[in-house]
């Protein structure tokens, strides 16, 4: 669109789907750029696919931006490149992908999404090279070493893909709010990978040691608890509650049964509440605040679950989290027990992230519609679904019968 931008047509100008541009017939090379957002900014061309940002409308007057526009154009016909370009005058009040992490994006992305920690994380320890270079120094030639470095170091496609997502994020942010005129990742495409992948699920054989496993390690518990008890006995001591007189000895075996037949992802199950479980509903509810994807969903309780999350609450305080940590916050880490148990029922490979996929495994096999599976799981696509679909009982075979 081009048009004599006025401040009239200034506040005309109304966010789309896409992001647009008003070039002005008054001052070659000025544009102003829309964002989705409602973002509006000053730009300016001086070549193919040369231009840079001027500065945030509001901030930057209409006649400033004409004078810096028209400075551009003649410093680019006089020197091939405006000087603002070539000797950083612009560039020089940019932050650094460290300044800019630290004390713009975070503090968006706290308000905007979870797992803040998680994304720091990734951002501090896989891109520290270009973490104190400024934000207009940083290539998309720099970006593609450091993910070639990712994958010779052994990094699989899909770790350097979500890797990448991380870093577009901030490259998206800075561009717009004006910092960049681009993101340096705009021309890197992602890596292949196999969006279906390894289903890992338990067989008869593993599910039948898994649990077997469980039982031997509530019997050690209560052997070790009455040999405490007896030694405390002998020295006039308060004996320690008798795990006999209790379903379970502690947290692991509910927890594994409870995500075996619910499909409860790891932090779900850490962060559920005694007020999220319906005993006489037959339901538990993932709250949207605790749930990945942000949304609430309700999950029926199948007779072991309803069983084992009954006797739980014999046995436990019934209010605040149902598998509380220290102080009554929610619990952080079951690595320790979980290893042990595989070990002790000879299993490999098997992540407890994996129980989700052996759910929904035998959902499937069992001729469960695949839309009623991604509801129980709380994927927010169905595409996240569709990777269990050649466990579909002859489903493939029924297909092929039709031609």
């Amino acid at each position: 669109m081009k048009a004599k931008i006025t401040q009239k047509l200034i506040n005309s100008l109304t966010p789309e789907a896409k992001h647009y541009r008003v070039y002005d017939t008054e001052q070659p090379g000025l544009f102003i750029r829309v964002q989705p957002t409602g973002h509006k900014s000053y730009m300016v061309t001086w070549g193919r696919n040369r231009e840079r940002s001027l500065g945030q409308v509001g901030t930057l007057t209409l006649a400033q931006a004409r004078t810096d526009a028209a400075r551009y154009l003649a410093d680019a016909y006089e020197h091939g490149e405006p000087l603002a370009v070539t000797q950083g005058r612009k560039g020089a009040g940019l932050p650094t992908l460290r300044q800019f992490i630290d004390d713009h994006y975070m503090t968006w992305f706290k308000a905007h999404h979870k797992g803040h920690e998680k994304t720091l994380h990734t951002l501090d320890t896989s891109f520290e090279p270009i973490m104190f270079r400024r934000l207009d120094e940083i290539t998309g030639r720099d970006l593609e070493q450091i993910r070639t470095a990712w994958l010779n170091g052994g990094n699989k496609p899909a770790t350097a893909n979500r890797k990448m997502g991380s870093i577009s994020g901030v490259f998206s942010r800075a561009v717009e709010w004006d910092y960049l005129p681009a993101s340096p990742l705009d021309r890197i495409k992602a890596l292949k990978v196999d969006s279906i992948g390894r289903i890992r699920y338990l067989s008869k054989e593993e599910n039948l040691a898994l649990r077997g496993a469980l039982e031997a390690r509530e019997k050690i518990a209560r052997a070790q608890r009455d040999s405490a008890n007896e030694w405390r006995a002998k020295r006039n001591r308060e004996p320690l509650p008798d795990l006999r007189a209790l379903a379970f000895a502690d947290h692991l075996k509910p927890m594994v049964l409870l995500s075996l037949n619910t499909g409860m992802r790891r932090g779900e199950v850490f962060n559920l509440r005694w007020q999220d479980v319906n005993l006489t509903g037959k339901t538990l509810t993932v709250a949207g605040e605790g749930a990945k994807t942000s949304e609430t969903r309700h999950i029926p309780l199948n007779a072991e679950a309803l069983a084992t999350i009954k006797a739980w609450k014999e046995q436990a305080s019934g209010t605040g989290y149902v598998f509380p940590g220290e102080d009554d916050k929610p619990m952080t880490d079951v690595k320790t027990a979980w290893l042990e148990l595989l070990k002790n029922a000879g299993i490999v490979g098997f992540r407890w992230h994996d129980m989700r996929h052996d759910f929904a495994s035998r959902l499937v096999m069992a001729g469960v519609p695949l839309n009623t599976v991604r509801d129980l799981l709380g994927h927010a696509d169905i595409k996240m679904t569709l990777r269990y679909a050649h466990l579909a009982p002859d489903s493939k075979a029924a297909a092929v019968e039709l031609i």
